[in-house]
């Protein structure tokens, strides 16, 4: 996949460039993601969604935990410990959701789609273990904010499922924003924080593409 940088602009800053791509590329708007948020979800589609979402992020180490051993960018080592610890927080809860709601709901092809969703997990992993300094970091700087949405299914499967809700760990946006702003003081950073951002992004909504057209294939 070929993926062509935002313009950047003078003073144009690496989080705000995420933020952009977020608009235009982010999960937040994607139908199946709105559809599982509403108020009455289906719940073979929850149960789909949940176990692929397990399946993609649910595994250790997570994304950070790959960064930080990569050490591609030294100065970002102190945020990613902190997502470190938010992300073993949320596997624990996708590993209760998922133990909650059931087994994989039968679906048509899914031999097919369990190779592509591993291949997107392989995706992302290669993302965060990126020897390119600011890719990792514009990769997971881009989880934090499509991670809002994913939060928003796994909340309501667990209010399906009658799962606790446990509190977001992630850093507030504000501080996210002023991290990355600085973790993309240089223009080499800045244009390889925006490209992870982009290619987490696409990866997101091949993974919601996909679990959408296993909803259509059931029904």
């Amino acid at each position: 996949m070929t993926l062509a940088p935002p313009s950047i602009g003078r003073d144009t800053g690496a989080w705000e460039l995420v933020e952009r791509l977020a608009l235009t590329d982010g999960i937040a708007q994607h139908p199946h993601v709105l559809r599982l948020g509403a108020r009455r979800p289906d719940q073979r589609d929850l149960a789909d969604a949940v176990h692929a979402l397990c399946a993609t992020h649910g595994r250790h180490p997570g994304m950070p935990d790959e960064a930080y051993a990569a050490r591609a960018q030294e100065d970002a080592q102190d945020w990613l410990a902190i997502l470190s610890d938010a992300f073993a927080g949320e596997r624990a809860y996708l590993a209760r959701l998922t133990a909650a709601v059931g087994p994989l709901p039968s679906t048509p092809g899914q031999q097919a789609s369990e190779a592509a969703i591993s291949g997107h997990r392989h995706a992302l992993e290669m993302l965060a273990r990126s020897a390119r300094r600011g890719c990792a970091t514009g990769a997971i700087a881009a989880l934090t904010i499509d991670w809002r949405s994913i939060r928003a299914v796994l909340d309501a499967a667990a209010r399906h499922f009658g799962i606790d809700i446990p509190a977001d760990p992630l850093p507030p946006r504000a501080e996210t924003a002023t991290v990355v702003t600085a973790l993309g003081g240089d223009p080499a950073s800045e244009r390889a924080i925006s490209f992870g951002a982009q290619a987490l992004f696409a990866q997101h909504r091949g993974l919601w593409d996909l679990l959408e057209g296993r909803t259509a294939a059931r029904n």
